[in-house]
């Protein structure tokens, strides 16, 4: 410090020699030392690795966001723990909604738990489209913000199927940010999309897989906020085939309140191997077993459910296993899943293509190689299915 100081001092003394321009670029330099050393002396802890690796880009958001307010590009924000984001509003395109958020350092939950409740904001939003076209049943597709690929393909296949047996079915896919190389790239490809087709809905968490459950509550947060006129939500995987004629039909038929269905996990084993992918300690979840939930690649609630969710996580530690996590709140609720009509409209494990099968299913995975357009054309064609 001692050695700083005198560095310090040897340089103001030599300002009158220095040029304007040089001037500018050292007052720069020195204050960007004294705002990281700031950050450091507040946080004595700080490991800037770890920080990294728990997805907190906040110190390169600041100073992103500085330099695209100069070429008016859409700022990517991310969000804290320690603070309530304060967000102004700005429409660029009809029912385009943008916010930018006060970032406050991000303080890690763990490795088995989700920065949830929070506060999150919705970067990219339609609002009104519930309200215009009163759906039966939301189909809500989790998925990257670079995937814009899968986002086409269901488009063009299963997610056009928009008026079924008299219901109308609406379509919308949910994104957080992408972070990393190309960030900025990405964000504008998603608005330019967004403008397109209005079925984007983008909340301002970073986007990766442990964030699933925080993906999830915020889903639920949009849909009582903007969707609760609807009967239903469905939370689809990008990967999946839809049948949402048999959808309808078996919604037709259900339970309106109360309800959550899909492919019904009961005794679910808790991992206690720490090399699996989930993972679970004793401290974070005790019992052996989960209680019952529905698997995530697919599942349909009534839409009284998502409010009273939300208002559950209050008193329910998020875990970043998603779908066990709404097993949780269910719990918690005292409601349990719904088993499926038949148990043949699930499937986790995928079914190879057969148009008689398909057409008796609500459900399946696919293979990663699968040609979705293909077989949709094909499912879609006139005549008899078996």
């Amino acid at each position: 410090m001692k050695q700083r100081q005198e560095m310090a001092a040897d340089r103001s003394r030599s300002w009158f020699r220095i040029s304007g321009t040089q001037y500018f670029a050292i007052i720069l330099v020195i204050g960007g030392v004294f705002f990281i050393y700031s950050i450091w002396e507040m946080t004595p802890d700080w490991n800037p690795k770890m920080w990294m690796q728990n997805q907190s880009s906040d110190l390169w958001i600041f100073l992103e966001r500085q330099r695209q307010k100069k070429i008016s590009l859409h700022s990517v924000v991310n969000v804290s723990s320690s603070t309530h984001p304060q967000t102004d509003n700005v429409t660029s395109a009809p029912e385009v909604k943008r916010e930018t958020a006060v970032v406050a350092p991000y303080v890690s939950p763990g490795p088995y738990l989700v920065e949830y409740p929070y506060e999150y904001s919705f970067i990219i939003n339609e609002p009104q489209k519930c309200e215009q076209e009163k759906p039966f049943v939301v189909l809500m597709v989790p998925v990257a913000p670079n995937n814009r690929r899968d986002r086409d393909i269901i488009r063009s296949t299963w997610g056009n199927d928009r008026v079924v047996q008299d219901k109308v079915v609406t379509l919308f896919f949910l994104l957080g940010l992408h972070t990393g190389p190309g960030a900025e790239q990405v964000q504008q490809q998603v608005l330019q999309e967004s403008n397109k087709h209005h079925d984007l809905i983008q909340s301002n968490f970073v986007d990766c897989y442990k964030n699933l459950t925080i993906k999830t509550m915020v889903m639920l947060e949009w849909l009582t906020a903007h969707c609760s006129g609807a009967s239903y939500a469905m939370k689809i995987d990008s990967d999946m085939f839809l049948n949402v004629h048999n959808l309808v039909t078996m919604l037709l038929n259900a339970q309106k309140t109360n309800y959550m269905t899909g492919l019904v996990v009961r005794s679910g084993t808790v991992l206690r191997d720490p090399h699996s992918k989930w993972y679970v300690p004793p401290d974070i979840y005790a019992p052996a077993v989960y209680p019952v939930y529905a698997l995530g690649l697919g599942y349909i609630m009534s839409l009284d459910l998502p409010k009273k969710l939300t208002e559950g996580s209050r008193h329910v530690k998020a875990l970043y296993i998603e779908d066990v996590y709404l097993g949780l709140l269910m719990q918690h609720l005292g409601i349990s899943p719904t088993d499926p009509p038949n148990g043949d409209y699930f499937h986790v494990l995928p079914l190879a293509y057969n148009r008689c099968h398909f057409s008796r299913i609500v459900a399946t995975t696919t293979h990663p190689s699968t040609d979705h357009v293909h077989i949709w054309k094909d499912f879609k064609k006139p005549g008899p299915y078996c």
